[in-house]
Parts: C-alpha cells; sequence; structure tokens
C-alpha cells in the first residue's frame, strides 16, 4: 500500500476501535505522512496512522488524536477547548427537531399565515462569531425558514423573512426566536423542474465522444498516470479533492495541492443575512457534501470514477460512490503554424486530463476541475451553479438585487483558498509575480516584464 493511499473501509473502522472514546466523531482521516517520512520510505509504507476529531460532549471543544493502525495504539490526544467542529449532521437534525417543536416558532409562522410546519423546510446555518449572546461555551446554529407547499418544491423561492432561530446543537435546545418583522411570501414557486419549464429543446442534435481503443490514462487504485503526469487522488472530507506527489516525466511539480477553504460573505446589513459569512470547506465539508456522480455529471467521454470513504459521526465508514470523475477533453489547438513562403502548415492539437468533483453545500454547487495540459501546465476551475440563497423584499434592497416579484438574492462573494505546496524539482522554490510595465529609460513605446519576487 502506498503511503498516501486513503483509509479504507476497515481502516476508519479499526481506528474507531483504538480510540474508543464516546462523543460524535467529526472525522477520521489518514494522518498524512511528513515529506521526510515519505522520502524515508522510498515509497514502502510508513507507520499507518489515522487523525481523530472527536467531540466528547454537547458544548464547545474537540479531542484531536493521533492513533497507530500499524501498532493499534493510541499516540497522542490533545483537549482543545473553546473550539467547534463543522456542523455535525446529527447537530444539525437536533437543531431541526428542536425548532419543529418550539411553540414561539410555531406562533411566528402563524403570524404569517402559515399554520402547517410539515411545509417549512429549516436550514441550520453556521452562526458566525458576531459576539451574540448566546455562544460562549455552546455549539450555536441559526435556523432560517422557507416555506414548500409541495414537498418537491423550490424552497429557496419562498424564504419565511424576518425569522430566525437560535439553537444549541448539541443539546437540541432553541435559545432564542428573533422576529424581525413580517415581509410578504413570494407567490412565484420558481420551479426548475423540467415539467415546469418545458417543453425541452428538440433542435440538439446528438454529440457523441467515443474513444473505441479506451482512454490515455491508467488508473492504479489512487495512483493516476497520463501523457508523462503522474499523480495520486484522495478526497478530504472538509477539502474535497486532494491530489497529492504531482510529477511530469519524472520531476516532481508539487507534494500537495487542494482547496483547503472557502468563505461566502453576504452584504446585506440587515439581521437576517448580514451574520452570513459560511465557510463551506471547515464548517460544512466539501468532501462530505460530495456528489455521487453515478446519475451522471457533465463528462463526456469514457470516464472513470474513484469512490470516497468517510467516517460518519459514530465512526462507521460510508462509501460515496463515484465521488471522483476522471476523462480526457480535446482543448482545441495547442500550436499553429503557417508557413506563407513554404506554403506548409503544423498543428498540434492540445488535450487535457480532468480530475473533478461536484459538491452541494446547502443551496449551492461548487463543481471543482483540476486540468492536467500536455505543454506541462496545472489549472484549477471552480464552476458554481446550484440557486443563489434568498430574501424576501417588497422593494429592491440596497445591498441585493430582484431576481423574481418579491425575491431577492443578497450581494455576496466566493473566495477560495487553495493550498498548494509546490515542490517543483524540489523543496526549494520561489513564487514571482510578473507585471508588464513602461519602460521610462526606453523610447517609444517600450515595456518590459518586472518579477517581483
Amino acid at each position: 500500500m502506498h503511503p498516501l493511499e486513503p483509509l479504507s473501509a476497515d481502516e476508519i473502522t479499526k481506528a474507531a476501535e483504538i480510540f474508543g472514546h464516546d462523543g460524535l466523531i467529526a472525522r477520521i482521516v489518514l494522518d498524512e505522512p511528513t515529506k521526510d517520512e515519505l522520502a524515508a520510505s522510498n515509497g514502502a509504507a510508513p507507520e499507518r496512522r489515522a487523525a481523530i476529531t472527536m467531540v466528547p460532549g454537547p458544548g464547545a471543544g474537540v479531542l484531536e488524536a493521533i492513533v497507530s493502525l500499524t501498532d493499534e495504539s493510541v499516540v497522542s490526544v490533545d483537549h482543545i477547548p473553546d473550539v467547534r467542529p463543522a456542523l455535525l449532521f446529527e447537530d444539525s437534525i437536533n437543531a431541526i427537531v428542536a425548532v419543529m417543536g418550539s411553540e414561539e416558532f410555531a406562533a411566528a409562522l402563524r403570524k404569517r399565515g402559515i399554520d402547517d410546519l410539515e411545509k417549512v423546510q429549516l436550514d441550520p446555518w453556521p452562526a458566525g462569531t458576531f459576539g451574540i449572546a448566546h455562544e460562549e461555551g455552546r455549539r450555536i446554529t441559526r435556523v432560517i425558514a422557507y416555506l414548500r407547499d409541495e414537498p418537491t418544491d423550490n424552497g429557496y423561492a419562498k424564504p419565511i423573512e424576518g425569522l430566525v432561530a437560535f439553537v444549541d446543537m448539541g443539546k437540541g435546545e432553541v435559545l432564542e426566536v428573533a422576529d424581525y418583522g413580517v415581509v410578504p411570501i413570494p407567490e412565484d414557486k420558481g420551479s426548475y423542474a423540467l415539467a415546469d419549464n418545458g417543453p425541452a429543446r428538440t433542435d440538439l442534435k446528438p454529440l457523441e465522444i467515443t474513444q473505441p481503443e479506451g482512454p490515455s490514462f491508467t488508473l492504479d487504485g489512487h495512483h493516476l498516470q497520463w501523457q508523462k503526469w503522474s499523480l495520486r487522488i484522495a478526497m478530504d472530507p472538509y477539502e474535497g479533492l486532494v491530489l497529492h506527489d504531482v510529477s511530469i516525466a519524472g520531476r516532481s511539480v508539487a507534494h500537495r495541492m487542494s482547496i483547503s477553504e472557502m468563505v461566502v460573505p453576504y452584504g446585506d446589513p440587515g439581521p437576517m443575512h448580514g451574520w452570513k459569512n459560511a465557510f463551506d470547506a471547515g464548517e460544512w465539508g466539501l468532501g462530505r457534501m460530495v456528489n455521487s456522480l453515478e446519475l451522471g455529471c457533465d463528462c463526456l467521454g469514457e470516464i472513470r470514477y474513484l469512490d470516497a470513504v468517510f467516517a460518519d459521526e459514530h465512526g462507521n465508514p460510508q462509501v460515496h460512490a463515484n465521488a471522483v470523475c476522471i476523462h480526457e477533453e480535446d482543448y482545441g489547438i495547442l500550436w499553429k503554424h503557417w508557413d506563407m513562403q513554404g506554403g506548409t502548415t503544423e498543428v498540434r492539437r492540445s488535450r487535457r486530463l480532468v480530475v473533478s468533483s461536484i459538491s452541494t453545500v446547502g443551496n449551492y454547487e461548487y463543481g471543482f476541475y483540476w486540468y492536467f495540459y500536455l505543454d506541462g501546465t496545472i489549472q484549477l476551475e471552480v464552476k458554481l451553479t446550484g440557486i443563489m440563497s434568498t430574501m424576501a423584499a417588497e422593494s429592491k434592497p440596497s445591498h441585493a438585487s430582484m431576481v423574481a416579484p418579491g425575491l431577492a438574492a443578497p450581494y455576496h462573494q466566493h473566495m477560495f483558498c487553495a493550498r498548494l505546496d509546490m515542490d517543483v524539482d524540489g523543496a526549494n522554490n520561489e513564487v514571482y509575480e510578473v507585471d508588464v510595465l513602461p519602460d521610462p529609460e526606453a523610447a517609444d513605446n517600450a515595456f518590459k516584464p518586472q518579477a517581483t519576487r
């Protein structure tokens, strides 16, 4: 087994048994070997370790442990007080159940003409750290609500504006129901179903991509090779896609590449939306929210998939089938030249290898696409789709755009933090920013690049 091979289902079970503490498990992942350990191992498997984050009680504070799967022992345990893990699924369910049982929340719904709680969609949100009165020592969520007249409706088309519940997730206790005033609920159901938006286009002819001889890449476990490229693929519950040990033609390029965090701050200053500042990797988990692509994705051609295995909150392994999609794409012209004097034309076509995954975090879908090109280029593209986070509004708000009658979308941003542990021909690398500037010492329109380390 390669030292960077992700934990198997059996290893996750074994790690949970070795640790043996009571509490909810936020994650069990491979404790990745250091660069020195990898170099010393010379490709053999060093000590196999798992990193565990556990929530021991209903309040703030976690245990972070390292267990040796090789020696079947606990290597270390650190108690880290007054921190919160990512929102646990069990905590989220506790919060929804608590709000559904709150008479104060039900009374606020009745003020808005809603008597049937089964028609209410509740979304727990990370509470943020804005000095709210309830947060000390607790795991808090703010729960906002939407209306679904039918179970398959688009809840984000009908936000129940002005209503937020503060909930202690660990204890399943509603601490406060904040009612900032009734705003009419939009009437349009905002359906995106084909049945409500048809007919579908009929003038597009079939587009088929076939590779009769199969793809040009090989996949051995989590080791991918293509056109002199070599890399290892993993799926982290928080970071999502992680690429290790990237090299080309036997030359190292990167030790590790991932999206370590992303944040979505909302610009509306009101009490309903001004606190929204979701860290979709650390607070929800791009890997935990990964789609199973067995029902189709936007990949065409000869596709290969990789499953992801994560621990649930009780230490049991769960398989996310077809979490990673791998395929090739034609990418047009890589290089071309027509020699007018000699009457010759030479063309080299470009092709790229695509390693991708799609995560759904609440209303948004994020598609992560790592591209590897024939000329040695690496590119990351993030495709955002899904549904905007919405607010009910009778007129255009100052910090939002109207997207339908009575419905607005607050201005917001999506900021991605890439963790790139580059290793280009070795560990001693430098990064330069290159700007094109005018050359004041030269005449006419002279300019040249300026590199800044």
